[in-house]
C-alpha cells in the first residue's frame, strides 16, 4: 500500500508509545483536505437509490450506487453496516470485511481502515445473530445488571467480525405512545432510562465496541407522536427529562459517541444546534467523543428543514454545530463540504476539529498501529468452521431477560395456567414468530425484504411454547383474525373454540416494521392508541362467551384496552421479547416462571388520552377543570406476582417516623437514608421491586408529584425477608428553576418506598434547609441501593 514520503513521520503517528493526541496531531499535520474530509463520512455499499431499501426520502440523498474505488481513493471514516444490510452468514461476512478493509487501507496514503458500525438495538442486526428483548422489556425487568451482561454478549459478537461502533442505546424518554418508535424507548421515566442505559453502555464498551447515545436530543417529544415531526418542548423538559439520560450514560456508562436527533426543537433542527451539540455537549459535559449523524440528518438540513439551500451550507452548519460524521454514506461531507471550504465558507478548522476526534477514535481501537491486521481486527475472520452468534449462553440469557420482563398486570386467580382440559389459543400473534421481533431485529429490519430466507435463529412460538409447557393439556388454536387487517371472518371460529375450552388465551399487540409497513417501529405512528384491526373484536367476542379469558399483549407499545379489562380474567403484557419471548410467555402462563416485571410506561386507560405520562404536576392528573381523565389504568411500575409480599419496618436515616412527628431537617448539600424491610409471605419464590419515589409539594416552578429516583430488584424465597434502603442526596432534588438555573432550593420533600408510582407506600416527610444551591453537570445522578441482610423465619 503507498506510503508519505517522509519515513521519520510515518513512524512517529504510528509509535502506540506516544500520546495519542500526539499520534493524532502528528497525522493531521500530514494530511490533505480531501484525505481529512473523507475521514468525515461513511460510506453505505448496500445503499440504492430506490428508496424502499431503507426509508423515504434515501433517493433524495442517494442519486446513484457510489464507485467504490472512487469513494476510497482519499481515505474512508465509516463503512456502513456490511452485516445488517442484506442478509450475510457471519463467517463469510467476516471475510469480506477484512476485504474490504484491505482494499479501504491500500487505497489511502497513510494505510488507514474505516470504522465500521452496525446497529445493536435488540442484538446485532445481523443474520443469525441472537435476537434479545427490545428495550422497553429492559426497562419493565428493572435490573441493569442483566442489561449490562446482554450488551457485552451483543458486543462480543459484533468485535468478533470486525465491527467497532454500535449505534445503540436509544435514550429517548417516552412521551407520547403514539409514537412509533416507543418500542426503541426503555420508558417514560429519565432515572429508568437513564440507569438502564447507562448499564448497556458499560455492557457494549467492555467488549470493545464503541456505544452510540440516540438521539440527542427531544425526538420522542415530536408534536402528535409523529415520526421526525418538530419537538415543542421547552428548556426545562429538556434540561429535566430529556437531558439527565444522556449524563447518566456519559458519566456511568463512559460512552464514545453521541448520534443527533432528527427532530428540531423550537424551530432549531438538532443537526445545526451549536449550542446543543458544542456548548452543552462539549463545552459543558466534556465530551470528547464523536458525534455521529443520523442517517441523512444533514442533507435533511436543506430537504427537510430547510435551513440550508445547498448541500454545501447543510455540511457547514452541520460541521459547525458539532457533527463529526455524516452518515451512512458520502453526501455533504463529501465534494461539497471540500469545495466549501476551498471557497472560504467554511474554516478548514472545522474540518480538523471533527477530523482529530474521528481519527482519536480510530487510534484508541488499534486502527491508526502499524501492526493492525484486517483478519485480526475480528477474530471471527480465521474460523473456518464458521462464526456461531448465537451460543447458548446468549439464549439463555436472551431467555432470561424476556422471563424478567413479562409484566403480569391483572389476575383473578386464573393464572398461572393449570394443566388438563383444553385451553383455547386464538389471536394474530399467537403463532407466529414475528411477534417476537422488534423493529431493528435483522429479520423484520431486514429479512422481511428476503421472504426466501430463513429465520436464521429458532424462535418458538407462544402455541409451540405453551404445547411444550402443558404437555397434557388439549390445546387447539384459531388465528381469529389478522393484527390490522380489520377482517373479522376468523372471529366465529375462535368463538367456538373458546366456548369449548376451560380457559382462552388470546394473544394479540403489534407487527413491528418500518414506515407504514408495521403498527410499531420506526415511521409507523399511531392516531390513538386502540388495539390495531379487529383485535378488540376478537376478544370482545371470545369473552363474551363466559369462558375465562387471558389477554396477552405482545408489541411494541401498551395499548387501551378500552373497557376489555373488565371482561378478562387476566391480562399479560410483554414488549417484543425476542428469540426466547414464547418460552418466557408460556413460562409465566403456566407457573413456571413467577412473574416480575413492571411496567416502563403507564398503560392508558382510554385510547385518545394522549400524550400523557406519570411525570406531571397536579393540573396533568385528574381534576375538576377538565372531564378528560388521563389517568393511566394501570400505572408506571405496576406488576404483579403469584406470590404475596408484605413491606414493613419503615426507616428515616435509622428511625421510624410516625404520623405528626416534624420532617427530618437535611441541608440542601446533605443526603438522608430510606429503607423498609421486604418479606415474601407466600408460597413460591418470588422478586419484589422496590421503587423510590421523590415529591415536590411546593417549589419555584410546578414539579412532578412523583418522580422515580431509584429502585431494587428483591429475590426472594418462601419465608424470607430482607431489608433495602436507599442513601438520597440532596442533589436528586434538582431541577430547573424560573430563570433555567438548576437548583436545589430549601423547603419540604417526600420520600416514598413504592410498589408503583400510584401506589402509597411509606412516605418519609424531610425539610431540607440551607442556602439555594446551584448545581450544574457535576451533581449527584445516582441514589446508592442496598440489599441488606437476608432472614428465614422459622416454621
Amino acid at each position: 500500500m503507498t506510503r508519505p514520503s517522509d519515513s521519520t513521520a510515518i513512524d512517529a503517528w504510528r509509535d502506540p508509545a506516544l500520546p495519542t493526541d500526539e499520534r493524532v496531531d502528528r497525522l493531521l499535520g500530514l494530511m490533505t483536505l480531501e484525505e481529512k474530509a473523507a475521514q468525515l463520512r461513511g460510506l453505505w455499499v448496500g445503499a440504492d437509490d430506490g428508496g424502499e431499501g431503507v426509508a423515504p426520502h434515501q433517493h433524495d440523498m442517494v442519486e446513484e450506487p457510489p464507485v467504490w474505488e472512487e469513494a476510497i481513493a482519499d481515505g474512508l471514516g465509516q463503512l456502513t453496516r456490511p452485516f445488517g444490510t442484506a442478509p450475510v452468514d457471519p463467517a463469510v461476512g467476516a471475510r469480506s470485511l477484512a476485504r474490504s478493509q484491505r482494499e479501504v487501507a491500500a487505497a489511502n496514503r497513510f494505510g488507514i481502515p474505516a470504522q465500521v458500525h452496525e446497529e445493536c438495538l435488540a442484538g446485532f442486526t445481523t443474520w443469525k445473530a441472537t435476537v434479545y428483548p427490545v428495550p422497553p422489556a429492559w426497562g419493565a425487568a428493572f435490573d441493569p445488571e442483566l442489561v449490562e451482561r446482554m450488551a457485552a454478549q451483543i458486543g462480543s459478537g459484533m468485535r468478533r467480525v470486525g465491527v467497532h461502533q454500535g449505534l445503540a442505546p436509544v435514550l429517548d424518554v417516552a412521551r407520547d405512545l403514539r409514537w412509533g418508535r416507543i418500542e426503541e424507548t426503555i420508558g417514560e421515566d429519565p432515572y429508568l432510562v437513564g440507569t438502564i442505559a447507562g448499564a448497556y453502555v458499560r455492557g457494549l464498551e467492555s467488549s470493545g465496541v464503541v456505544a452510540t447515545l440516540k438521539h440527542f436530543v427531544g425526538y420522542s417529544a415530536s408534536r402528535a407522536g409523529r415520526n421526525l415531526a418538530p419537538a415543542p418542548v421547552g428548556p426545562r423538559e429538556v434540561a429535566d427529562v430529556l437531558l439527565p439520560p444522556f449524563e447518566m450514560a456519559l458519566r456511568h456508562g463512559g460512552a464514545r459517541s453521541i448520534m443527533q436527533s432528527y427532530t428540531d426543537n423550537d424551530g432549531v433542527p438538532a443537526a445545526a444546534d451549536r449550542g446543543l451539540l458544542t456548548g452543552l455537549l462539549r463545552d459543558t459535559w466534556g465530551f470528547e467523543g464523536t458525534v455521529v449523524a443520523d442517517y441523512f440528518a444533514v442533507s435533511f438540513l436543506r430537504t427537510l428543514h430547510r435551513v440550508a439551500d445547498s448541500d454545501g451550507r447543510a455540511a457547514a452548519l452541520a460541521l459547525s454545530a458539532g457533527v463529526d460524521v455524516e452518515l451512512p454514506t458520502l453526501h455533504c461531507y463529501g465534494d461539497p463540504l471540500v469545495a466549501a471550504v476551498r471557497a472560504g465558507e467554511v474554516p478548514e478548522s472545522l474540518v480538523d476539529r471533527a477530523a482529530r476526534r474521528v481519527l482519536r477514535q480510530k487510534c484508541e481501537l488499534g486502527l491508526l498501529d502499524a501492526d493492525w491486521d484486517p483478519e485480526a481486527d475480528g477474530t471471527g475472520t480465521a474460523d473456518e468452521g464458521g462464526v456461531d452468534l448465537d451460543p447458548a449462553p446468549q439464549r439463555d440469557l436472551a431467555r432470561r431477560l424476556a422471563e424478567e420482563s413479562v409484566v403480569l398486570l391483572a389476575n383473578d386467580g386464573v393464572l398461572p395456567l393449570s394443566p388438563g382440559g383444553t385451553i383455547a389459543v386464538v389471536g394474530p400473534n399467537a403463532d407466529t414468530a414475528e411477534a417476537m421481533l422488534g423493529c431493528y431485529s435483522f429479520p423484520s429490519h431486514v429479512g422481511v425484504a428476503h421472504p426466501e430466507l430463513p429465520l436464521g435463529v429458532e424462535i418458538p412460538t407462544v402455541l409451540e411454547s405453551l404445547r411444550a409447557e402443558l404437555p397434557d393439556t388439549g390445546l387447539v388454536y384459531a388465528r381469529g383474525c389478522g393484527v390490522d387487517d380489520g377482517d373479522t371472518s376468523g372471529i366465529t371460529e375462535a368463538v367456538a373454540l373458546a366456548r369449548g375450552a376451560r380457559v382462552c388465551v388470546v394473544v394479540l399487540g403489534d407487527r413491528a416494521g418500518l414506515f407504514g409497513r408495521g403498527t410499531s417501529g420506526e415511521g409507523c405512528d399511531a392516531t390513538d392508541l386502540r388495539l390495531p384491526g379487529a383485535q378488540r373484536d376478537l376478544v370482545a367476542a371470545v369473552a363474551a362467551t363466559g369462558t375465562p379469558v387471558v389477554l396477552v399483549q405482545l408489541g411494541g407499545r401498551p395499548y387501551a384496552l378500552d373497557g376489555l379489562s373488565d371482561r378478562v380474567a387476566a391480562v399479560v403484557q410483554a414488549f417484543f421479547p425476542g428469540e426466547e419471548g414464547g418460552p418466557a410467555v408460556a413460562g409465566v402462563l403456566s407457573g413456571r416462571v413467577n412473574p416480575s416485571g413492571r411496567m416502563p410506561f403507564g398503560l392508558p386507560r382510554d385510547p385518545g388520552g394522549q400524550p400523557s405520562t406519570y411525570l406531571g404536576p397536579p393540573l396533568a392528573g385528574r381534576s375538576d377543570v377538565s372531564s378528560v381523565d388521563p389517568t393511566p389504568l394501570f400505572a408506571f411500575g405496576h406488576g404483579m406476582s403469584y406470590t404475596d409480599f408484605s413491606w414493613s419496618g419503615p426507616r428515616l436515616d435509622g428511625a421510624v417516623q410516625e404520623p405528626g412527628d416534624a420532617a427530618l431537617e437535611v441541608g440542601t448539600d446533605g443526603e438522608v437514608t430510606v429503607g423498609c424491610t421486604v418479606r415474601n409471605d407466600g408460597p413460591v419464590a418470588g422478586t419484589e421491586v422496590v421503587q423510590l419515589y421523590l415529591g415536590d409539594p411546593v417549589a419555584a416552578v410546578t414539579r412532578p408529584v412523583r418522580r422515580l429516583i431509584g429502585y431494587a430488584r428483591v429475590d426472594l424465597e418462601p419465608g424470607d425477608e430482607r431489608r433495602v434502603e436507599f442513601t438520597v442526596h440532596a442533589d436528586l432534588a434538582a431541577y430547573t428553576g424560573p430563570d433555567l438555573r438548576r437548583i436545589v432550593d430549601p423547603g419540604y420533600l417526600e420520600l416514598s418506598l413504592a410498589a408503583s408510582s400510584a401506589d402509597p407506600g411509606f412516605t418519609f416527610r424531610i425539610r431540607l434547609i440551607g442556602p439555594v444551591r446551584e448545581v450544574g453537570h457535576t451533581r449527584r445522578l445516582l441514589t446508592e441501593s442496598r440489599i441488606l441482610h437476608r432472614h428465614i423465619r422459622s416454621s
